[in-house]
């Protein structure tokens, strides 16, 4: 049984009525019935002509085939809807994906519409909640390790739409995992740098009260000296602990005096020379003739240059000079800062960590010379709160160059400014 188009049958009416309306005003002959036939037929042809749509006489198949045109109409609804949201989402019905926005096919596939959802999705956690049709859902959030990519951590949430219809999100929790990675690390690593220099401090006193050690001169000598150096370590420890917070605190002040570069990188190899016997030489430096003043914290600035001659003078090869050179990128906009030095370089794979609290790439050697493990970061986090950024750059027997770059806002030149040829 079919319906037919109402308009289609109105006009079929139409022409019904008007013929025999026409009929009534023409005597009974030929032409009469030849008018009626023709009104009927083209009646007819009208009728015959209108698409049908098939109609159960079930009432229950009636319902499900209104379900289905409903819901036909609601699929676009749906992904005008999820298109714009950043978030990957599905729609699942009947275990299989219905759709997906841009999102979900750039992390999961162009190709998971009408896929198996455990086959879009592939994580165990996800597959049984998922595949059962008849679950319920309260939008607690499922973690999954490892969809998209191996790093990527996404937290799954499932809600129960109408019709047996579910929506599947996906939020990337990759970065407030790492933070907190880095956060517990951290605290795990400044614990255990602080536990050592005490441990040994409080080991060597405990020695030094026996009559017999405390008896001794050298031995007294030898772990005093220990002891001194190891209270040195914590107070440099608990120094740049201290400097990492002030500068965190002030992240979001950008600094607003005028500092003249040339000041203090002259200061910082004046030390260097005055009272860590190094000669000019050493530190050749390359100015530009006019070098133009920065905003800037000049106590900040002045730690960011004594880091990175420390850092230089460290772990490049002894007797090997350690150059400054301070140029404006092609753009005029920000100055490089750079201090290099001849060393035995890093490795490619750890060069985007140096610049982690505590992170070493020789532990060993790292404590042995002084270092914390902090001095890159202070350098990092410095850097951007002045609205620039630190870049790393070595290659293994030649040498490494960290340079960083600080934005131009005064151009007005340093007086009396002179180029400077290195030494």
């Amino acid at each position: 049984m079919t319906t037919i188009s109402p308009i289609r049958l109105l006009i079929a009416l139409s022409f019904i009525i008007g013929g025999a309306i026409l009929a009534s005003q023409i005597s009974q002959s030929e032409p009469q019935i030849i008018i009626i036939i023709c009104s009927g037929a083209i009646a007819l042809f009208t009728v015959l002509q209108s698409p049908s749509v098939p109609l159960s006489p079930d009432p229950a198949a009636q319902e499900r085939q209104r379900k289905h045109i409903l819901h036909q109409g609601r699929w676009e609804a749906y992904q005008d809807i999820i298109d714009p949201i950043t978030d990957p989402l599905l729609l699942v019905r009947n275990a299989r994906v219905a759709a997906a926005n841009p999102a979900a096919a750039k992390v999961l596939g162009d190709h998971i519409v009408g896929e198996d959802v455990r086959i879009a999705i592939r994580h165990p956690a996800a597959a049984d909640r998922l595949a059962n049709p008849e679950a319920k859902h309260t939008g607690e959030p499922i973690l999954l390790v490892g969809v998209g990519n191996m790093d990527q951590r996404w937290e799954l949430r499932i809600h129960t739409l109408e019709d047996g219809l579910k929506l599947v999100q996906l939020s990337d929790q990759s970065s407030s995992y790492a933070a907190e990675r880095m956060r517990t690390d951290f605290v795990a690593n400044a614990s255990h740098e602080l536990r050592t220099p005490l441990a040994a401090i409080k080991g060597f006193i405990e020695t030094l009260e026996d009559p017999l050690a405390g008896k001794d001169d050298a031995t007294r000598v030898r772990f005093l000296k220990i002891m001194y150096d190891e209270a040195d370590r914590m107070q440099r420890l608990i120094e740049d602990l201290m400097s990492l917070s002030r500068i965190e605190a002030d992240k979001f002040r950008l600094p607003s005096d005028p500092v003249d570069l040339r000041g203090l990188i002259a200061e910082a190899r004046d030390f260097y020379i005055n009272s860590r016997g190094k000669k000019e030489q050493d530190i050749p430096v390359n100015l530009p003739t006019d070098m133009p003043l920065i905003h800037g914290d000049r106590a900040q600035l002045s730690q960011v240059v004594s880091n990175l001659l420390s850092n230089a003078f460290k772990y490049g090869k002894k007797g090997t000079p350690v150059r400054i050179n301070v140029a404006p990128n092609k753009s005029g906009t920000m100055l490089y800062l750079s201090v290099s030095d001849e060393g035995d370089g890093i490795s490619p794979e750890h060069l985007p960590r140096l610049s982690e609290r505590f992170y070493r790439v020789d532990k060993g050697r790292s404590k042995s010379i002084g270092g914390t493990g902090l001095g890159l970061a202070i350098v990092k986090h410095i850097s951007e709160r002045h609205g620039g950024r630190m870049e790393i750059s070595s290659e293994l027997g030649k040498g490494t160059t960290v340079s960083v770059l600080l934005p131009i806002v005064d151009e007005i030149p340093v007086a009396g400014a002179e180029q400077k040829e290195p030494v």
